[in-house]
Parts: structure tokens; sequence; C-alpha cells
């Protein structure tokens, strides 16, 4: 297929990655088929991790913290100066849908990677991203004009129009700062949860509600667009297996859709887009209820991170478009391609199924991938990478593509029962259930996934295949000391002989393995940290009575939020301040008899 017209377009020989992991890789990879130089940026956790040995240049950021590093644009465009950099991309969350970034990125005299500054703020206002698809005559339900100022207004809407509604930053997308509320009795607080969320994770907490549909597919366009008004749909995607309106598994083209229903996907993303004037890389997202009823959700001004099963039924690189586009190249037309088969992808967490999904950061020991044919792994660790607390939890994607949709289960099956993984707790075991079960194979054609399936239908079969994860101890340091070192914050390597640096320089013992994470029995009343994170906010007062299964705190990791509840009634005793670190098990409070 010939994507683009031939035709002069801007120079470009170096590009900066403004992202960490997977996508940093995956932009690599990109920019050497284009001969393109990469620069690598890096945070302090993140200094012997794969894409940063893989770039042609990595610089230090300084910090760990998302603030202190990939959202710190100014840092970030001062080092693509520094380095000689002709454009930055963005990859996928952190700066990608900041239109501030992307406009400081071009008065800088960079080439941005990615929509119009302009672009990216009507159509990262998710009310004004309505009001768009309201003009070319999307398909929509009710919703509120603009955004919601108090938890009270939230539940007059959910009194007027009914439940569920979704409550979901006005700035804001990847499912963070988004709240179902499924009973009247929790949509205030889960207001204040969502304002919350989507200040700390876009740093604007403003948020409108809409009528959430009951039991939905989640369906979405891939669109590619150019500089000169062409959009191009590339195909559908099927998003429905989600937790916490995170995506977990993912397939193209979107199965079981009727003609009429892909058509419409089709003609109203690329009108949503033309409108916009969109450029580059971006998704329409859209649910699909039980009945057959289409409604706009939103539009990603940016790469997903289920780009590759798309890639994959397209025959399409969508990184090489993107910087196509930046370019200005011409597309050749808007035609839809035929999808070449099917792909599905699961990501990769290191999260603990069994435990609700926990994250858990730490040293990877093992990491044996699966090949073959049809098999493709985009990954951002190998087996000694770190997974650090303060990012995403998301190691790899695996994506799996056959000539049909039986056949990409088929080697599906095969490539996660070769897929080993130690060290961390990871989605594994939770791939694997779902391929067994029928809601999800639809094996007669009836394909009952919806966006909250896995809390729900699959709930107890989930509960019954999997068990917690036993944690596992760090190996022993390795033979070879691979030191990063900066002279002026750009990163060289050294290789040295472990325990080289001991006093005397003589080999130092191996470092011993810390002993195996147990479940000890903890004192009955304690409230433990579910997972490591931030104590964000109490919900109950200190001294206060609550009831077994009431929210009591909030603690945030990888910037997502996590409700704690009461385990029992009683009187409860606050053993942290707000704002407090918490380690996975730390005491956050106790609960007394009354």
């Amino acid at each position: 297929m010939t994507l683009f017209a031939t035709g002069p377009t801007l120079p470009l020989d170096r590009l900066l990655i403004a992202n960490r992991g997977e996508i940093a890789v995956r932009v690599i990879r990109a920019c050497r088929d284009e001969g393109i130089e990469t620069v690598a940026v890096y945070a302090d956790a993140d200094r012997d991790a794969p894409f940063v040995a893989m770039a042609d240049q990595a610089f230090a950021l300084g910090g760990d913290t998302p603030a202190e590093t990939y959202l710190d644009g100014p840092k970030i465009i001062a080092i693509a100066r520094r380095a000689g950099a002709d454009a930055i991309h963005p990859g996928y969350g952190f700066l990608s849908e900041n239109a501030d970034f992307a406009q400081a990125v071009q008065d800088a005299g960079l080439i941005w990677i990615g929509p119009d500054p302009a672009v990216i703020t009507a159509l990262g206002d998710k009310i004004e991203a309505r009001r768009i698809a309201e003009a070319v005559g999307a398909p929509l339900v009710a919703g509120t004009p603009g955004p919601v100022e108090t938890s009270a207004d939230a539940l007059a809407f959910a009194r007027r129009h009914g439940l569920p509604i979704a409550i979901k930053a006005a700035f804001g997308g990847g499912g963070r700062g988004m709240k179902v509320a499924w009973r009247l009795e929790e949509v205030e607080e889960l207001f204040q949860s969502a304002t919350r969320e989507a200040l700390t994770a876009f740093g604007r907490g403003e948020c409108f509600i809409e009528q959430f549909l009951d039991r939905p597919r989640h369906v979405e366009a891939q669109v590619l667009a150019d500089r000169h008004g062409t959009v191009k749909v590339i195909g559908t995607r099927d998003c429905s297996l989600q937790r916490r309106n995170q995506k977990l598994v993912e397939e193209a083209p979107a199965p079981f859709l009727t003609d009429e229903q892909r058509e419409r996907i089709h003609n109203s993303a690329r009108a949503i887009c033309a409108r916009a004037g969109y450029s580059g890389a971006g998704t329409v997202e859209y649910l699909l209820s039980a009945n057959g009823t289409i409604s706009f959700l939103e539009v990603n001004t940016r790469l997903q991170v289920e780009h590759p099963v798309t890639e994959e039924t397209a025959g399409i690189d969508l990184v090489r478009g993107m910087i196509a586009v930046a370019r200005g190249a011409r597309l050749t037309d808007d035609s839809v391609p035929e999808p070449r088969g099917h792909s599905i992808e699961f990501r990769i967490n290191a999260e603990d199924v069994a435990r609700g999904f926990l994250p858990t950061p730490g040293p990877i020991a093992r990491f044996d991938a699966p090949s073959g044919p049809g098999i493709r792994l985009d990954s951002g660790v190998v087996a000694g990478s770190v997974i650090p607390g303060s990012f995403d939890s998301m190691m790899a994607k695996l994506i799996v593509t056959g000539s049909t949709r039986d056949e990409a289960l088929a080697r599906a099956r095969r490539a996660l029962a070769e897929f080993r993984i130690e060290g961390v707790a990871t989605v594994l075991p939770f791939d694997r259930a779902v391929l067994d079960a029928p809601d999800f194979r639809a094996e007669n054609g009836d394909f009952r996934v919806h966006t909250r399936w896995i809390e729900t239908d699959f709930a107890e079969t989930l509960a019954r295949a999997v068990r917690p994860h036993a944690r596992v101890a760090p190996a022993n340091a390795p033979a070879l000391l691979r030191l990063a070192i900066e002279i002026d914050g750009k990163r060289h390597e050294l290789g040295l002989p472990a325990g080289i640096l001991a006093a005397g320089g003589s080999a130092s013992a191996p470092a011993e393995a810390a002993p195996p994470d147990t479940d000890e029995a903890t004192d009955e009343a304690t409230v433990a940290a579910p997972v490591p994170g931030t104590l964000t906010a109490w919900q109950a007062e200190n001294g206060a009575m609550v009831e077994a299964g009431q929210v009591i705190a909030v603690v945030e990791a990888m910037k997502m939020e996590t409700r704690v509840e009461a385990h029992r009634a009683g009187r409860l005793e606050h053993l942290l301040e707000t704002g407090a670190p918490v380690a996975f098990g730390d005491a956050l409070a106790r609960i007394l008899p009354g």
C-alpha cells in the first residue's frame, strides 16, 4: 500500500523522545527504519532501562517523580536544543496531549510529532469535543453542557437522567479522572475522587457528566490525517476488556459489528477529525450498547497504546506515518484499508490479579517472551529491569495475529503458555483465564464482553482461576556490574567486575536476596495499604465510627486512585497523615471496637 504521495518534506535528522519504557523503544525502532537519530531522556529510576541504551544519545532529567522528569516540558525542550534535535515525539501519556507543551516545542523551532496545539486544546476539552461531534451528527448520549461545579450538581444530574452516570475529566484521557456511579449514594464521593485524580494526572480537576450505557462495548476508530485536509480511517478496534477504565486486551478489527455500525463509526470519526482540522495519528472512541446504540466518547489526540493491532491488520506503520505527516507529507487518499486477518494485544502489566490488580513494582528476575508465527512483542523491559513505583505498571505488549479471529485466539493461547516472567506479579494469569472464557471466545458469535465484564460477569471465574502472587526476592548481583555515569547530564556506560567498588577494590560478597514476602498475620484492627503509593485523602475523620465496606481513605499509585475500605465496623484511628508515602501492607489506620 502506498500511503503517502511523493513530494518535498521538512528535513528531520534527529528526534527526541519525551517518554519512557515500551513506547520509547517503539519510537526508536521507527526512527531507525527512517534513518533518523534518536535522543532519549530519562528519570533516575530509568537509568538502566533498555530504551536509554538503545537511543543514539541519552540525557538525565534528574529526579524520580513524573513532575520532575517526563512532565517537565521546559527541561525536555532545553535538552532537545542542546542535543541538536529537530523534532520531539511525545509517545502517549505524560505530555502527549498537552497543548502548551506542543506550542512550546513549536516556539522553540522544533517539529512537533502530533496534531496542532489548537486541535489538542479543542479535542482535549471533552466538552468542546462533544460539541464538535454534535455538529457533524455523530451519535451521542445525554450529558452536561459544561463542567459540573459541585458534587451536589453531579447528584442532581444523576437524579434527573438516571443511573449509571460517567464522571469524566474534561481535560484528560486514558481512563484517569473517570468514575462510573451505579448508586446514588456514591455519586458525590466519586465526583470528588474524579476531580482529585484529574488534578493529579492532568493538572486540572474540572469534570463533566454524561449518561453511561450499561454493559457497553468500547469500540474505536484509528485515524491518520495529513496537514492538507485528508483524513484516513485506518480501521476499528475493540477495547472492551477493561478494569477500572484501564484497557487490558484489545483487538482489531472490532469483531461482531454490522456493516451499518462499522460504516457509521468510520464516517463519524472522519467527520469529527476533519471538522477539528486534525493531523497525525489519533483515535475516536465510542461506546456500543447491547441493543446497538452507538455513542461518541472522546478523541485521543495521540498515539494509542493499542496501535499495534491496527498496524498488524492494516499493514501500516503508524509511528512512521506520524513522522511523515509532521514533515508535511500528503496522504494518497482517504479510503479505509481492507483488514488483513485479525490481531489481539495483551498488555503485560506488573500487577497482582488476585489482589485486585495491585501494581507490584520491583525487579524482574526472569523475562522469557514467546515467539513464532504471528507473534510480536513490544517491550520496554528485559530480565534484570526494575519496575519503578512512580510510573505506569506496563512492561510490554504481546500482539498475536492470525488469518482469522479463531487462529489469533489459538496462537494467543500458545504464546501465553510460553510467556514466563518472575520477580514481579503480572497479568498473565488473567490473560490465560480470559482465553478460556466463552463470553470472550464467542465461538457461536455470542460476544458478551463489555467494559465492566471483568468486575461483574467474570469476577467469580477469575477469582477461582488465579492465586495471589508469591513475591520473589531479587537475584544475586551479576558477574559484571554495569554503571551508568553522566557527564554534563549526558549518559555514558561503564562495565566493571561486580564488587570492584568494595573497600580496597576487592570483590565483595554477592548481595543477599531479601527473604520472600509472606502474608503474616497482622493485628485484626489494622487497615493495611493495598498498594505502594501516597495516602492522598482520608474519607472518614480520625475517631469516626465506620461500617464494614465503607471507603475510609484513598491511596494514589502509578497515577491511579485506589479506594481503601474498612474491613470491619468500629472507631477509626488514623496512623498516617495525608500525603504520607506508603509501601504495600503498611498500616494506614486501626479500627477499634466502638
